[in-house]
């Protein structure tokens, strides 16, 4: 018995019902999962495409609307919404690319440079992971408050004449795209630490005994090594941060010509009850990101996270 399942023979009449037997506590363990996917994703994603479809109910009031195939409201979303659309996806590039730039050193810092000193490492990984502890909407309206006018960053800046005296920090691109930084920055730094927190620096060594120098190193053999958590965190700062809606919001760091595609789905939901229109910018987002990040991780030949 223990040969024939070794070598993948068919399975013996003694054998089927044990096989049938696990493939039944399979499907049981496998339902729950399976129901949560159904009821909590593909339900609310078939809803949601349904009422991309709509077409206002004839003579009724705002908000009403019915079944209907009526393509052109994708049309119309894009024609009238597309400078949201670039601008979200340029906020999140450039928000993305920062936070790389910021977290690839700390995360190496502690993954590398400290092992050893489990107790300095566990700190700094706290010191990481402290924002989680705060909310979202809290840590960003802190960030509105220090950045306003009357705060001394803008003071300050002023003083010394880096900013003319009728300028605003809040209000502007820089502000968003430094909040959708600051915010997502855990999202980037975990996954390069479980990556480069395992690094083999033997490699390291081997290529300096090569007479690599530091960056021939660090682009050879330590970029590649990184790179599942390279990817890894960009995907969780670029996906969040392109259909981010708090950062931009004039109610936190931004204004009416920073909006970005979740605050037009926030407007639409929540204000102008245009419900097919939200509906179908938020099928826009998904399927953009959706291609972005296929082609993005073809790329960098990471196939598998997919």
């Amino acid at each position: 018995m223990a040969i024939a399942a070794f070598t993948g023979a068919p399975p013996t009449q003694d054998q089927e019902p044990a096989v049938r037997r696990k493939s039944g506590i399979a499907l049981v363990l496998l339902l729950p999962g399976v129901l949560y996917l159904v009821l909590f994703f593909l339900t609310p994603l078939i809803s949601l495409i349904i009422t991309s479809f709509q077409a206002p109910v004839p003579d009724g009031d705002i908000g009403q609307y019915q079944a209907a195939f009526q393509w052109s409201n994708y049309t119309d979303s894009i024609a009238e919404y597309w400078p949201q659309i670039i601008r979200s996806f340029v906020y999140a590039l450039i928000a993305t690319a920062a936070a790389l730039v910021i977290s690839y050193p700390l995360a190496y810092f502690i993954g590398v440079k400290m092992r050893g000193r489990a107790v300095l490492q566990n700190l700094l990984m706290t010191l990481v992971i402290a924002p989680f502890f705060i909310s979202f909407l809290l840590r960003t309206l802190a960030w509105k408050s220090i950045l306003s006018d009357d705060a001394w960053v803008a003071s300050t800046l002023k003083a010394l004449s880096i900013l003319p005296p009728d300028a605003h920090i809040t209000g502007t691109p820089f502000s968003v795209i430094f909040g959708l930084t600051y915010n997502f920055i855990p999202f980037m730094t975990l996954p390069l630490y479980s990556t480069l927190e395992r690094l083999d620096v033997r490699l390291l060594e081997a290529g300096q005994d090569l007479y690599a120098n530091a960056w021939t190193t660090f682009r050879k053999v330590t970029v590649p090594l990184s790179m599942p958590g390279i990817v890894s965190g960009t995907l969780l700062t670029f996906i969040p941060a392109a259909g981010d809606y708090i950062n931009a919001s004039q109610d936190f760091l931004g204004a009416a010509d920073t909006s970005m595609m979740g605050n037009v789905i926030e407007s639409n939901f929540l204000v102008l009850q245009n419900y097919p229109a939200a509906a179908s910018m938020s099928v826009i987002l998904m399927a953009v990101i959706l291609v972005i990040v296929g082609v993005y991780v073809r790329r960098s030949g990471t196939e598998d996270l997919l």
